[in-house]
């Protein structure tokens, strides 16, 4: 079993770093009353800590063209489901 990585050592831990300050920062935002702000605060750090892991940690920065399609194709079927669910939501009369 081959231990080479693609990137060094120390990349890995500065983003680790990075992931452990966000995590941090979205515990800050919980605190502060942004009103309905603070779900689209958390939402957004909690993507971009999504997308640093897809892209160092599962090597996907560096993949061939076939992978990003894979990950695209992926991100882009969460956005029919989250569509339907939330069409569904929307449109029941609530009483």
């Amino acid at each position: 079993m081959s231990t080479d990585h693609i990137l060094p050592k120390r990349t890995y831990y500065t983003i680790f770093a990075i992931l452990i300050v966000c995590t941090y920062l979205t515990w800050q935002v919980a605190y502060f009353d942004l009103g309905p702000l603070n779900t689209v605060v958390a939402l957004g750090i909690a993507v971009f800590k999504a997308a640093l892991v897809v892209l160092f940690f599962m090597h996907v920065r560096y993949a061939t063209r076939l992978t990003w399609v894979v990950v695209i194709a992926g991100v882009f079927w969460l956005g029919i489901l989250l569509v339907i669910t939330m069409s569904d939501y929307l449109t029941r009369g609530w009483k």
